[in-house]
């Protein structure tokens, strides 16, 4: 073989070589950086969810009402722990576990799709920062741990626990319905503003992508950060609530049970809202002492975590006759300056409804003022019969338009869950009852002194009470003022008015009528010096017991700033708890104190006043004749 011959060979092997190693190091290059799926086979990539933040709530004057609070959940990837040969009795002793809650923590179903050896899962969850915070400045040496912070509530105010609501750990159904924003272990809005308005509290969570080895250690950011996403926190919220007031309401209605609910006319904001009886929220709040806690509220007879101002459904009572008389002005049932004699009781054949001696009612604010049963029998007669006697269902069809207008017979549509709708017996119900055409206004002239088959809420009485004092109109009763930093404008519906079907012109004289009341009438304990009050009493039968008192009014007179209404089961008149109790709450609102020393003193014996031990011994007495009873058949 001629040496040139040798060379060209030797070139061409060397040229070969050459490409073969660019060839090479090109794939080599291809594989590790641009191909995606060699770096796969040799790490793995996870998605680390990063939470945000939960909108914090205040009330109407910036005071913090719920805040946050970090807890951590300590996450571990089973083969990472395995290699890492840690020191358990030093990682136990951090935590204040025993080794072998370590060893039943790190064991699960690995035949379980859930669990991966390779991937995180929850090793321990909800620790306080207080009790994480020691061990923390030692997680660098236990390769296969890592922590994750979860924000849930605290409670700086021990306060309006009906209206806040509290969070929850989410369920599986949750979970199924919306995938997108919540997966297990996230918490979310279960009662409340919290559940009302979860959307704008949760926030956005974020997102981290790394690439871990097989042994599920972070080896770098996947594809350098470029698909992270910041987390978002949720928007803080300024509800209508005054929390003075709240608070202030809650304290009048200790060792009672009934409710409270307070609304600026001119806005339809909430300024208080009560259910008594109550319980500090922050007992809710997720930590080991929550299961017990809801237990124990669960099993209280008293039924503290039924919130009675919006679902409890009551009899009004006589404080429904400024809505007849306001609905019979407008249809001409009634005229403004005609009264009618009181003999004592409304009187139709067998069928007697009685009074309470009085004068005679001369117009309507006099019958107002007097709460003449038998002038508002007489009313109800003629509006149910304004078509003719034999033609009640048209009357009654006209009278349940007026109640709807008045948010009566349906849900007002306050933003807190659970709202009830209360009653108005419907012709259907009539019909089923006593018989297609063969009822008459007779069969139901108890509604109109505010008793039978109608139920309203409290909510719904501070609503009649604030459209009142409005002359005819109100704006939908609601909680939530502001959402800081939110473009969406949730909040519309609740800036536009809601009209009755009553000129305006009529109310006059019902607002008359309520003025009367506290001046001169069965209101007279509300009165507070140098405020025009305009009130009405009311005293609801109650056929297991003590009568219920309930109250609503509004003041001033002119340009109101607070509409009312308290309701006090088994306690008697409404002048003997509910009045009071409402005038004290009207001028804490306006003055900001109670002034007079005969004011402080009646204020002294509400707020001492126990109601409890007395609905307690009626509750035993009613058991102990119903178990007789079943006894006896």
């Amino acid at each position: 073989m001629s040496n040139d011959l040798f060379q060209s060979r030797q070139k061409t092997l060397q040229a070969v070589v050459i490409i073969l190693g660019i060839i090479l190091l090109f794939r080599c290059f291809q594989l590790q950086i641009w191909d995606e799926s060699y770096q796969q086979k040799q790490s793995f990539r996870q998605i680390i969810t990063q939470y945000p933040s939960r909108g914090l709530i205040y009330d109407r004057n910036d005071s913090l009402l719920i805040y946050n609070i970090a807890l951590y959940d300590l996450q571990a990837t089973y083969e990472s722990v395995r290699r890492g040969n840690i020191d358990t009795l030093k990682f136990c002793r951090l935590l204040g576990i025993t080794p072998d809650q370590f060893n039943s923590n790190m064991e699960k179903d690995w035949s379980d799709i859930k669990f991966s050896k390779r991937k995180p899962f929850d090793f321990m969850t909800k620790l306080n920062p207080d009790s994480f915070a020691r061990f923390e400045e030692h997680l660098f040496e236990f390769p296969g741990f890592e922590s994750i912070i979860r924000n849930v509530r605290g409670y700086p105010v021990n306060i309006a626990s009906h209206i806040l609501g509290y969070i929850s750990e989410v369920t599986a159904t949750q979970i199924d319905k919306n995938k997108d924003n919540y997966k297990q272990g996230d918490y979310i809005g279960a009662s409340g503003l919290e559940l009302s308005y979860e959307k704008q509290l949760m926030g956005e969570r974020g997102e981290r992508h790394v690439l871990k080895d097989k042994w599920g250690k972070i080896q770098s950011r996947y594809k350098g950060g470029s698909l992270d996403k910041k987390a978002r926190s949720g928007y803080d919220l300024v509800t209508t609530i005054d929390i003075t007031l709240q608070r202030y309401a809650e304290s009048l209605m200790q060792n009672k049970i009934g409710a409270v609910v307070a609304i600026e006319p001119s806005t339809g904001e909430i300024l208080a809202m009560v259910s008594a009886p109550t319980f500090d929220p922050s007992i809710l709040a997720i930590d080991k002492n929550r299961g017990a806690a809801f237990a124990q509220l669960a099993a209280d007879s008293s039924d503290p975590l039924f919130n009675r101002a919006l679902m409890a459904q009551y009899p009004p009572g006589s404080i429904f006759k400024t809505v007849l008389a306001a609905i019979g002005l407008q249809e001409g049932a009634i005229k403004h300056d005609e009264g009618m004699t009181c003999p004592g009781a409304f009187v139709l054949g067998n069928l007697r409804v009685g009074c309470h001696g009085h004068g005679a009612a001369s117009n309507v604010p006099t019958a107002i003022a007097y709460s003449c049963n038998n002038y508002f029998c007489q009313t109800y007669r003629n509006i149910v019969n304004l078509y003719g006697y034999d033609f009640p269902e048209k009357g009654m069809n006209k009278l349940i338009e007026h109640l709807n207008a008045f948010g009566l017979g349906r849900k007002v549509g306050v933003d807190l869950p659970g709202e009830m709708a209360g009653n108005i017996p419907s012709i259907a119900y009539f019909d089923k009852r006593y018989g297609k055409g063969r009822w008459r206004f007779s069969n139901s002239v108890s509604i109109g002194i505010g008793q039978g088959e109608l139920q309203i809420t409290p909510l719904q009485m501070a609503n009649i009470t604030a459209i009142i004092a409005n002359r005819g109109y109100y704006y939908i009763p609601h909680l939530a003022k502001e959402f800081k930093g939110d473009k969406s404008d949730v909040l519309k519906k609740y800036r536009e008015k809601q009209f009755t079907k009553v000129h305006p012109r009529h109310f006059e004289y019902v607002v008359d009528g309520m003025e009367k009341v506290v001046i001169a009438g069965t209101g007279i304990r509300a009165s507070i010096p140098d405020i025009s009050v305009c009130g009405k009493t009311g005293t609801v039968q109650n056929p297991h017991g003590i009568d219920h008192s309930t109250f609503i009014a509004f003041a001033p007179r002119d340009n109101p700033k607070i509409a009312i209404a308290v309701y006090v089961e088994n306690s008697g008149y409404g002048s003997t708890f509910a009045a009071p109790i409402a005038s004290l709450i009207i001028e804490k609102y306006l003055r900001g104190e109670i002034q007079s020393e005969s004011r402080k003193a009646l204020e002294s014996s509400m707020l001492n006043a126990n109601l409890m031990n007395k609905i307690i011994s009626l509750m035993s007495k009613k058991a102990e004749k119903e178990e007789k009873t079943e006894v006896n058949n």
